[in-house]
């Protein structure tokens, strides 16, 4: 390793876990700035070498913190993350704070609102300390697309974070703020937590709002937490889940409560081991790992099998062509013309193609490529309408082992954090997402959770799957996990 791990790959930060945090500041026990000045000098530390961040926040944070002290000591209640410092992902609208979707084509871009998601974060008293990098437009699985340079992972600087979340899952790893969030199309928030040893939520499609989430492929797009333990990611979860309106692929009920459930065990549970997940592909270091997730859980009480998901083999293939076909739309709107880079030209057609051209970068542009093709005349059937088919199917496949299983489990990542640099071919980068792009097609939720390291001393995560608004029974099995998660290597 070129540098040392800042702690284990589950442990949370000196200052305490996010809950404790909270807990101490509305209390009076320790002060909001107090807090924040610790995660400032551990930015201050080592971020020249990680990169999280796109965006520092400090001065505002510091008036947020003060604030919240202000509240405190006159009676009130900040709420339920009171003084903890968060990190957001430089793809949700902050109003006042540049927002670029590591990009050049929004470079310097201001938002004039807030995501539905950091207005909650806001009410709940937590703290923004900046804007994490990210592979541009969140296309990436190792944030190496970033226009603004790589981010490094906080376990060994040279290797990748995963992506497309890295800083955000980097920014919790090296213990600059104790949570973040991240979004997640086909595995950007669970692959880097894996990647970087920390807990990663993709909820359930629609009970986080999207609104102010800059859009990737709008169908699979989901915000999610990062966390230090499971407790924190339910927190934070429940701080931002719930219908808002504004998103109209919003969930019309209440969010699930989930904190309350975390200590229910999980006797008489039933856990199926996705075998299409357990072979090829598959380093062994992960796959014994999963197979010792899978004891842990049989232990604890659960009733733990094997169970066959067959559509999910051809989840990597749908998602290549249902991705990119909704990123072509989305990304149409960067035209010169409304917002963010403009260079300009001779004519309005010239104006525009000079603009992304110089705007986007190749991943970005590959995937436009694509999809533009999927959606073409002649090409439509053929292509988008028969990853549409498959992802029918994947969710079947789904639905039909959520009838004799409550949660299922599988590798998060195929392997442990790769070197920066070290793929150079776009097919062999997507193989990264093998694991967790199913889940997004399906629009059910799943987690990544910590489970030890493998042999070259780096973080391995295990994948917890649930159906539909099945979040509960997930953290439940999520935070046995956790508390079984063995501290020694794999054997080679």
């Amino acid at each position: 390793m070129t540098g040392p791990s800042p702690s284990s790959p589950s442990s949370p930060s000196p200052a305490g876990t996010a809950r404790e945090i909270a807990r101490s500041v509305r209390s009076g026990e320790r002060s909001a700035v107090d807090v924040l000045d610790g995660y400032v000098a551990a930015i201050e530390a080592r971020e020249t070498e990680i990169h999280a961040f796109n965006e520092l926040t400090l001065d505002q944070a510091r008036t947020v913190a003060a604030d919240i002290d202000r509240r405190v000591a006159v009676g009130e209640d900040p709420g339920p993350l009171a003084g903890v410092p968060i990190a957001l992902k430089d793809n949700l609208c902050t109003r006042g704070v540049v927002t670029t979707c590591s990009s050049k084509i929004l470079e310097g871009w201001i938002p004039p609102y807030d995501a539905t998601v950091v207005q909650r974060l806001v009410a709940a008293g937590s703290v923004a300390v900046g804007k994490t990098n990210l592979d541009e437009f969140a296309m990436g699985s190792s944030t190496e697309n970033s226009a603004f340079g790589p981010t490094r992972n906080p376990h060994d600087t040279s290797r990748v974070p995963g992506g497309s979340s890295g800083g955000s899952a980097a920014a919790v790893a090296a213990g600059f703020a104790p949570v973040s969030l991240g979004s997640d199309t086909g595995g950007s928030i669970r692959q880097p937590a894996a990647l970087c040893g920390v807990v990663g939520v993709k909820p359930t499609y629609g009970l986080v709002s999207r609104y102010g989430l800059i859009a990737f492929a709008s169908s699979l797009d989901q915000i999610g937490p990062f966390a230090t333990t499971v407790a924190d990611a339910a927190v934070v979860l429940e701080a931002i889940a719930g219908h808002d309106p504004a998103d109209a692929t919003s969930i019309p009920q209440d969010a699930p409560s989930i904190v309350e459930h975390l200590d229910d065990g999980i006797a008489g549970l039933r856990v199926g081991v996705i075998t299409e997940l357990m072979g090829e592909g598959i380093h062994p270091d992960v796959a014994a790992r999963v197979r010792e997730a899978a004891e842990a859980l049989a232990a604890a009480g659960a009733v733990v099998e094997e169970v066959s998901v067959p559509a999910v083999a051809y989840g990597l293939s749908a998602y290549y062509l249902i991705a990119p076909a909704e990123a072509s739309s989305n990304l149409a709107r960067f035209d010169g013309v409304r917002y963010g880079l403009r260079v300009d030209a001779a004519t309005t057609n010239e104006m525009m193609v000079a603009t992304r051209t110089a705007g986007f970068g190749a991943e970005v542009k590959r995937r436009i490529m694509l999809g533009t093709y999927a959606l073409s005349a002649g090409y439509y059937d053929a292509f988008y309408g028969q990853a549409q088919k498959v992802r029918t199917l994947i969710a079947r496949d789904f639905a039909t082992a959520y009838e004799r299983f409550d949660v299922l489990l599988s590798p998060t990542s195929p392997t442990t954090a790769f070197e920066l640099g070290a793929i150079h071919d776009p097919l062999t980068m997507y193989l990264n997402d093998i694991c967790t792009i199913p889940t997004n097609l399906a629009g059910d939720p799943a987690m990544s959770v910590p489970f030890g390291t493998g042999s070259d001393g780096l973080p391995i995560g295990v994948q917890v799957l649930a159906p539909t608004l099945g979040e509960v029974p997930m953290f439940r099995a999520a935070a046995v996990l956790e508390a079984a998660a063995p501290t020694e290597e794999v054997d080679r």
